[in-house]
């Protein structure tokens, strides 16, 4: 079963694109379990108390699907870092819209799920 580790940026482009995000990840790579970040859902909390009551992130669903895995690498301080070292040590995908991360994972050969034109998801395959 392939691991995700899910980004602030890519969960809320999935949302925002209105997508079926479990059915559209594993219509793309199979059966999947998400990984999420203690970082990344502080991000996300504080982006929801930012929208309107009508454009909630759907927290309550991704975390309970995700498995919570904690930074281990107490030099690394920005999540952006902490989700490349996550990826590259776990060997996993990364949901993320973010243009740098999608890069760094690109260059390391590891998979990238984004949603293009806010429409659907897909597998990175060029820069």
């Amino acid at each position: 079963m392939q691991q995700v580790l899910i980004d602030a940026c890519g969960w809320v482009a999935c949302v925002d694109a209105k997508l079926n995000i479990e059915r559209e990840m594993e219509r793309l790579i199979g059966p999947c379990q998400w990984i999420l970040i203690p970082e990344v859902l502080t991000e996300l909390n504080t982006l929801e108390a930012e929208r309107s009551p009508a454009k909630r992130l759907l927290l309550s669903l991704l975390e309970a699907k995700s498995a919570l895995r904690i930074n281990e690498n107490e030099e690394l301080r920005h999540t952006d870092d902490i989700l490349f070292q996550m990826a590259c040590e776990l060997q996993c995908a990364t949901l993320t819209v973010d243009t740098g991360l999608k890069r760094r994972l690109y260059e390391k050969n590891l998979t990238v799920l984004e949603v293009r034109k806010g429409t659907r998801m897909h597998v990175l395959e060029s820069l």
